[in-house]
């Protein structure tokens, strides 16, 4: 796939203060690229310069191999739909889906054909005729993909889109776009602080920090391979462990937990995903660590079940997800169970 989209040693400055610092990346045609971030890392302020509502202070933006410098947002061939979605309560579905067709005065059996194809797309067909304020919110929302998509984009940008929905619709959404992406085929750049969003939806995630990007990768890498403290800690859940001292051989917690690890420099954190931990490993050898814990408190929340352990000889507490399986429903609190992790499995920074 050929680049769609590049973004060259990119900076943006506000007075003095780097909201966006020396960002390279480009993104595939066809492709759902996702950026992930906390609030105030800089993620919205690189979506404004991409559609141009904002000018970049350093660096270029090039869209099917033209610079966008100088470029006005109703000039380039990107659409974005906003958090609030921005629908115009006045109008009915097709109102609102014909609005920028209607600015380009294309004629009147054009704009239909489209916006009732677009329709059909997003499923809203039998819609057309309904107020906004009669839609639920995942109708709304695609009402606003469906305005973004009929003005043919090269780049749909969205911006923390799914952010007011609840929870379950929010989870129903995440399918419903990454399945109308690759039918559709345009090229979405999705902004987000909802780590599960990214990894469900894309095909490249780029972890925004203080500016920066921390790693740009596909979802299943980013999680099994952070290069980065904080990436390890921002993706999914971990348990973090500051060390006190290590010898290339062995690592040694705060709070005393001794942990052999082969590792090179000398860390300062040690990160473990819960789900990585074995109960009972069957077998040893020097790719398992093994250690005993008690278990504190039982953590039940459905099909993600964990355990609050503390590890014995030391006062570390560790989290691990319980398999969802027969086998360890009889746990009680204050049970010694036998722990093991692989090596690779051992994160350290």
């Amino acid at each position: 796939m050929a680049n769609i989209l590049e973004v060259k040693n990119v900076s943006k400055y506000f007075g003095d203060f780097a909201a966006v610092k020396d960002v390279n990346f480009v993104v595939e045609e066809g492709g759902f690229f996702s950026i992930l971030g906390s609030s105030g890392c800089g993620k919205t302020t690189l979506l404004r310069m991409i559609a141009g509502f904002l000018h970049e202070t350093e660096g270029d933006i090039i869209i099917r191999g033209n610079s966008m410098k100088g470029i006005p947002p109703e000039k380039r061939p990107v659409n974005i739909v906003f958090q609030t979605l921005a629908l115009f309560p006045m109008m009915d579905v097709k109102e609102n889906v014909a609005f920028g067709l209607q600015r380009q005065k294309l004629g009147k059996p054009e704009i239909q054909k489209r916006v009732n194809e677009m329709l059909g797309r997003v499923g809203l067909e039998g819609f057309e005729d309904k107020k906004v304020t009669e839609l639920s919110g995942g109708q709304r929302q695609r009402v606003a993909i469906a305005r973004s998509l009929v003005m043919k984009p090269e780049i749909l940008l969205l911006d923390e889109p799914l952010g007011a929905l609840d929870r379950k619709l929010r989870e129903h959404m995440k399918v419903e776009l990454k399945l109308l992406q690759k039918e559709i085929g345009t090229t979405f750049i999705y902004i987000t602080h909802d780590q599960s969003e990214a990894l469900v939806m894309s095909d490249k995630i780029a972890v925004m920090h203080q500016g920066k990007f921390e790693q740009i990768d596909t979802p299943r890498n980013l999680y099994k391979n952070p290069k980065t403290a904080f990436v390890a800690g921002f993706v999914g859940d971990s348990n973090r462990f500051e060390l006190a001292q290590s010898d290339g051989k062995q690592l040694v917690t705060k709070a005393g937990w001794k942990i052999n690890k082969i590792h090179e420099g000398n860390p300062d954190v040690l990160y473990i995903r819960p789900e990585a931990l074995i109960l009972n490993p069957s077998s040893s050898g020097d790719a398992i660590e093994t250690f005993s814990v008690t278990i504190k408190t039982i953590l039940f929340d459905g099909s993600n079940t964990k355990l609050s352990t503390v590890v014995d000889d030391s006062d570390e507490e560790l989290l691990i997800s319980l398999p969802q399986n027969a086998e360890f429903e009889n746990l009680q609190e204050g049970d010694t169970i036998q722990v093991g992790i692989h090596q690779d499995d051992l994160k350290c920074y």
